[in-house]
């Protein structure tokens, strides 16, 4: 019998950057190698976002008392919105460009992350192992979302053989699949393909070395999870749910 291998990184320690997140995930991406891995039930790292705010809010204003506060030597501007400035999370992932399975240029993070919740896994097209069960238990995972596919849930597949999987190849592999809207099926130029994987924490120097997880995130929430892509597909439905389902701290 399969076992879910999950893990979910902890947002109540804000002190860790994005790549010290994704180190943390890499480590759980060896141990899925293996459907008789046991999950650590340790909580390694804080989401991105929630440890830039922590990191980055203000400390409280000092005070003066009326004997020491001077008066304003000129009138007051009005005060003017800040510019605002790249997230943490699109510091760290930035918008290296990748190309789907249409030939469409796609931004890493401000097409495919920003305030998405998704589905990500690591495959190649001729792969003759684990990349054909994963992809069909996505299927399945895809019909159990049913409208919300490519509306709130989209699904990302990272070629880790970019120098073969041209967008055509994978516009096949896709219409083998019926993969419909809202899941990519992406490669590109093989520097900026790695630079995504190391990224990740899914970089791997021989493709059939890839790792048999999907990296399942809610990026508004800052929620990050793991499971074993070879698991059941009920199991994996429920830990996609939670992620969706998941809320904003403070909000509704």
């Amino acid at each position: 019998m399969r076992r879910v291998i999950v893990e979910e990184f902890d947002r109540t320690r804000p002190r860790k950057s994005p790549a010290a997140l994704l180190a943390a995930a890499a480590a759980l991406c060896l141990a899925c190698n293996s459907a008789a891995a046991q999950g650590s039930g340790q909580r390694p790292a804080a989401a991105a976002t929630a440890a830039q705010k922590q990191q980055q809010s203000p400390a409280p204003a000092r005070q003066q008392s009326p004997a020491t506060a001077r008066p304003s030597q000129t009138p007051a501007r009005p005060s003017q919105p800040a510019a605002a400035g790249p997230s943490s999370a699109q510091s760290y992932f930035t918008d290296t460009e990748l190309v789907n399975q249409n030939g469409e240029k796609m931004r890493l993070y401000s097409d495919l992350l920003k305030g998405k919740v998704i589905v990500i896994n690591f495959f190649f097209a001729t792969c003759q192992g684990s990349c054909l069960p994963m992809s069909r238990n996505l299927q399945q995972v895809r019909t159990a979302l049913g409208g919300r596919m490519g509306k709130d849930v989209h699904f990302i597949s990272i070629s880790v053989d970019p120098t073969v999987d041209t967008p055509a190849a994978l516009k096949e592999y896709a219409r083998k699949l019926d993969a419909g809207p809202g899941w990519y099926f992406l490669t590109g130029e093989k520097a900026k393909v790695e630079f995504a994987l190391r990224k990740l924490g899914q970089y791997v120097d021989n493709p059939e070395q890839h790792t048999n997880v999907f990296i399942i995130g809610n990026e508004r929430t800052g929620l990050w999870k793991k499971a074993f892509g070879l698991a059941r597909p009920d199991e994996l439905i429920k830990i996609v749910e939670s992620v969706l389902n998941d809320k904003p701290a403070g909000g509704s």
